[in-house]
This record gives structure tokens, C-alpha cells and sequence, in this order.
């Protein structure tokens, strides 16, 4: 049902876009806003629709969390680029999962990686284990809670 909903959202905002004569990205968002709240108030009493209309808005507010997460360890980076090198404290860290699946830690990996300053090097045999390299890390416990509660458990609640 999630997929065919998706599909409707998809056609209903191309038929904006050639109903209003407009192609152009804005006016496809648009339109896609639009049909999301028609599709919305159609299918609002069935059940099976359900996990549509909560998984799109928080995955557009992750994909808005994660873009936040980049700026901020963007001047992060910058910040600590400025300091003699005898300040800065890398550190390779072992990180405990809660991500399951393949899918869950390859996600998990790539946000990592996409902010500044991390990269992830390992992932243990038995998925338990991601090792990080972080070139600036004063408190290690304070790093682990910090992707923790940002990345991993927004993540999987988002997947699962």
C-alpha cells in the first residue's frame, strides 16, 4: 500500500505540473505537497495507509537533520583546522551498534562518513562493533552518545 500511495503522490504532482504548464522543480514539490494532503484526506480512515503519511514527513525531516548535522561538522572542522596540530586529539573509536540489518549499518556508515572529521573504518564480523576514526575527540563517551542519539536512533526509527 506505502508503494502504491508513493506511486499516486508521484502522478498526482506530474499532473500538476502539466495541468499548471510550469516544469519546474519548485512547482513539482508543490504539487506533491498538494497531493500528499489529497491522498491524505482520502485514505485517512484505513489503516494500511497509515505508515505513508508518517514515514514521508520524518524522512524528510531526517534528510533536514542530516543536512543540519553536515553544516555544523562542516565549522567544526573549520574551527579545529585552525588549531596547531599539537591540539587536536584523534582518536579511533570503537562503537557499539544497535543497527541490525546490512542495510541499517551501511546507512549508519555512510551519515558518518558524510560529516566531517569521522570516518568509519571497520565493522566487526558479527556486526556488533563499528570502528570510527575521529580526528578531534576530547571525550569518547560523549562521541559514542552523540551518534547514538543523533544517527542511529533517529535511523532506525526511521527503518524499521
Amino acid at each position: 500500500m506505502t508503494k502504491s500511495l508513493f506511486l499516486s503522490n508521484i502522478l498526482l504532482a506530474t499532473v500538476w505540473l502539466f495541468a499548471t504548464g510550469k516544469l519546474t522543480e519548485e512547482n513539482f514539490v508543490f504539487g506533491f505537497l498538494i497531493s500528499f494532503g489529497i491522498l491524505w484526506v482520502i485514505t485517512y480512515h484505513r489503516k494500511d495507509s497509515n505508515k505513508y503519511f508518517t514515514v514521508l514527513p520524518r524522512l524528510i525531516v531526517f534528510i533536514l537533520f542530516v543536512f543540519w548535522k553536515i553544516i555544523l561538522a562542516n565549522l567544526q572542522t573549520v574551527k579545529e583546522s585552525l588549531y596547531s596540530k599539537s591540539r587536536l586529539s584523534p582518536a579511533i573509536i570503537k562503537f557499539p551498534l544497535d543497527a541490525e540489518s546490512d542495510l541499517e549499518i551501511t546507512f549508519l556508515a555512510n551519515l558518518i562518513c558524510l560529516t566531517p572529521g569521522t570516518m568509519v573504518l571497520d565493522v566487526s564480523d558479527d556486526k556488533k562493533v563499528m570502528y570510527i576514526h575521529v580526528i578531534h575527540c576530547n571525550d569518547k563517551a560523549a562521541f559514542i552518545q552523540g551518534i547514538k542519539g543523533d544517527f542511529e536512533k533517529t535511523l532506525i526509527d526511521l527503518m524499521r
